[in-house]
């Protein structure tokens, strides 16, 4: 679905943003528990990353069976939403690289057949839920944009600006595109 797709794209560039941003940050910055939902920059950035991760290992149990998925099938399972899987920005970066990639195709996989159907889950309590599939992967985008927005004051706090984050920064300029 094209609008998936344009959230894919909006996702990759914005993360992308966020973490040249997070660059220009000292390991202490970076760390420091700053009273966000997730404590620091750091913690909030892994957080994203967990968040997706789960969500994309919900989504490869998709009757479906989305190629683009099949990388993260065999990934462990993060054991919390706060868990921190990279206390290094480096590690982090690249791993949400290749998280974001596997976003963008798995985008360009889903139909309007599957966003119509449900997806039986469990969520990281262990309670059962069966959802409308593409209300599930729209609350996938909308979770990290909410916590990309908390990263963004975190750095504003800091005297670091991202520049523009609207959706339409991000949006071809050719409107057939």
């Amino acid at each position: 679905m094209k609008a998936f797709e344009l959230m894919a794209q909006y996702n990759q560039w914005m993360n992308e943003k966020i973490y040249t941003c997070a660059e220009k940050l000292s390991e202490d910055e970076l760390a420091e528990d700053r009273g966000a939902f997730f404590g620091s920059v750091l913690g909030t950035l892994n957080h994203i990353l967990v968040g997706d991760i789960i969500w994309l290992k919900r989504f490869s149990e998709h009757p479906r069976d989305f190629s683009s998925l099949i990388y993260l099938r065999n990934r462990a399972q993060p054991k919390s939403l706060a868990e921190v899987t990279h206390s290094d920005l480096s590690a982090l970066s690249s791993e949400r690289k290749i998280v974001d990639e596997i976003i963008v195709s798995f985008s360009k996989e889903i139909s309007q057949t599957d966003a119509d159907s449900s997806l039986n889950y469990r969520n990281t309590k262990g309670a059962e839920f069966s959802k409308n599939f593409g209300h599930l992967v729209q609350h996938m985008f909308n979770h990290q944009t909410h916590h990309r927005g908390q990263v963004s004051t975190l750095f504003s706090q800091l005297g670091h600006d991202i520049g523009a984050t609207d959706l339409l920064m991000c949006i071809p300029s050719d409107p057939r595109l």
